[in-house]
């Protein structure tokens, strides 16, 4: 019997928490299943994140450091970044934001 075709299937490999192997596999359906992994549902405000964190992945080849995304949102929201992200992603920044815009699992270095 063939399994179902799904999106699941066409994911591409993960390490054994679920982030990506290879970040430049990524791709905003990718996103779309991390953050449903995730229990998350994406809008414009996620996608913000989102977005920056790939821009910053791509300038810099490392994943953006949660001092950076919240220098981004204060920017736009104020004094409420640092909050505001971790309303966002309330199991952490690197648990939720840096899988869900297909980082690898980030090493030792600050969360926020």
């Amino acid at each position: 019997m063939n399994a179902p075709t799904s999106v699941s299937t066409l994911m591409p490999e993960r390490d054994g928490e679920g982030y990506l192997i290879e970040p430049n596999d990524w791709n905003e359906e990718v996103a779309k299943v991390l953050a449903e992994e995730e229990n998350i549902k994406l809008n414009d405000e996620y996608w913000d994140v989102i977005r920056f964190m790939r821009s910053y992945y791509e300038e810099h080849q490392v994943a953006a450091d949660a001092r950076f995304v919240i220098k981004h949102l204060e920017g736009r929201i104020g004094k409420e970044a640092h909050k505001r992200l971790f309303e966002l992603f309330p199991y952490g920044y690197v648990k939720q934001a840096c899988k869900i815009a297909g980082m690898k699992r980030p090493r030792a270095w600050s969360t926020g």
